[in-house]
């Protein structure tokens, strides 16, 4: 009975532990976050949005969006920090509180505006039905039984299942605008529906589409906020703007861009794979630390989780084991994705502060590496033969001396190839935290190609990074594992 509160008690103090670190990070990071506005944005919709070659939303030519939301919290003295993310993760962050507001190319829809309270618009967009350009394909009609790409969430999706019926064609859905152009270029899917400025940009850019049809009813683009919240930042923007239009430097910013006075001018050179290297070095560079971050951060959490678990997995009496049990049922079974999203996306509600999106990230991969860490730490142990056991007893030692004493030790030999696995596996999971906005390698390549359209080159050149890291990773854990064989 001793024994079994020695273990509960420690098994509970290192979640506690845990627990308590991970709630001071995220609530530093919060009073930290107080003096500014976090405004979520995309990467991948211009002319709204357009990233520079750093990754960053600091030089001359950032998009509409951008140069607004600029030119507005100088007017109204007011900070602001950028939240880039899928335009769906956005407008559920927006719901959830974990960004203040949405400058992202947002139409204003009455479904949209039950949960949103929308700005005074600053332009007017229509949506364009978009195929490759070397199509047959010239109206709706020649889409029956055919397949079109629509990214998720946004109002040219809305207008494409309101014509899925008439036309009789199927939908794809994607979260980026690069991905589902790419894909209508390779032919995947046949067409796709967006806003015709962002289509127009693009083209005149050098995506291979064409556009066929002419706009439908125009929508009002404007800045969203949750519905009754961020109030105040919702009265400066619409102060700020007045104050544009007033002085015609709204229309200024708006003719920048959609007057063809902004091209790219990416030579054949700085298009090549090393130019790409060289052109997006810096970047690529913070994306891989973002990753080797992340996974180093997340497989030591997992690491201390899964020994919790795989103690009370082996643990006299029923309580602990089921509950072990239960926990590693559970977050094994759960998508990670939809784990990052309810971390992220879902919990705020519940205990009403924000989650930092690395605290997010970092979270979502002990929880769910941890778990299955957890199953084999349990199988490590219990594969030690049960007269190790009766042997330590018989000589004295207390239940915790013997397991860590006798049969960790041995144990452990046993679930070094898993844990080599399992690192590797935490590597390669936080691209899918991509879906939530951590801007790791994955999510780094995907804004590269926004601004490029090369998307085989630059998939390529981030493959080599992770296949080198991986391998380094792997030589270094074999060395250690012929370390402690010896």
């Amino acid at each position: 009975m001793q024994q079994h509160k020695k273990i509960k008690y420690w098994s509970w103090s290192l979640v506690a532990v845990i627990c308590g670190l991970g709630f001071i990070y995220f609530n530093q990071q919060a009073v930290h976050a107080e003096t500014t506005y976090t405004i979520g944005t995309g990467t991948t919709f211009e002319p709204y949005e357009i990233e520079s070659k750093d990754g960053s939303y600091n030089g001359k030519n950032n998009g509409i969006d951008m140069d607004i939301l600029n030119a507005i919290a100088k007017k109204e003295h007011f900070k602001y920090k950028l939240k880039v993310m899928g335009f769906n993760a956005q407008l559920q962050a927006v719901q959830a509180g974990q960004i203040d507001g949405m400058m992202a190319g947002v139409s204003v829809t009455e479904a949209r505006k039950s949960t949103f309270d929308f700005s005074t618009p600053y332009y007017n967009a229509g949506e364009v039905m978009a195929v490759d350009k070397k199509s047959k394909i010239t109206s709706f009609k020649d889409l029956k039984g055919k397949t079109v790409a629509l990214k998720a969430g946004t109002t040219g999706a809305t207008y494409g299942e309101s014509l899925q019926k008439k036309y009789g064609f199927k939908i794809k859905y994607f979260n980026d605008s690069n991905t589902m152009w790419n894909d209508v270029h390779n032919g995947g899917t046949v067409a796709t529906f967006d806003d015709g400025p962002v289509l127009k940009y693009g083209i005149l850019n050098g995506i291979p589409l064409k556009i066929v049809t002419k706009p439908a009813k125009t929508t009002p683009v404007a800045f969203a906020v949750k519905k009754g919240a961020n109030q105040e930042l919702l009265h400066k923007f619409n102060a700020g703007l007045a104050s544009l239009k007033k002085s015609g430097e709204l229309q200024k910013i708006i003719d920048k861009y959609l007057k063809g006075n902004v091209v790219k001018t990416d030579t054949a050179s700085q298009r090549t794979i090393f130019g790409l290297i060289k052109n997006n070095g810096n970047s690529l560079l913070s994306g891989l630390w973002m990753t080797i971050e992340l996974a180093v951060l997340g497989i030591i959490c997992a690491t201390v989780l899964g020994m919790v678990l795989g103690v009370m997995g082996i643990s006299d009496g029923k309580v602990l084991p089921w509950t072990a049990s239960t926990f590693t049922y559970l977050f094994r079974g759960l998508p990670m994705m939809v784990l990052a999203f309810f971390i992220y996306i879902g919990m705020p509600d519940v205990i009403g502060h924000k989650i930092p999106l690395f605290t997010a990230g970092i979270i979502t991969l002990t929880l769910n590496e941890g778990a299955y860490i957890g199953a084999f730490v349990k199988g490590g142990f219990k594969a030690v033969d049960r007269g190790q056991w009766e042997a330590a007893r018989s000589l004295g030692l207390p239940y915790n001396r013997a397991l860590w004493k006798v049969i960790a030790p041995q144990g452990i030999k046993f679930m070094i190839p898993s844990f080599i696995n399992q690192f590797i596996i935490t590597l390669k999971d936080t691209s899918i935290l991509s879906a939530i906005g951590v801007m790791e390698l994955t999510q780094t390549g995907t804004v590269i190609i926004s601004k490029n359209m090369e998307g085989f080159k630059v998939w390529t050149i981030i493959a080599v990074m992770y296949i080198v890291v991986i391998t380094l990773l792997t030589w270094l854990s074999n060395y250690v594992q012929k370390r402690m064989r010896v």
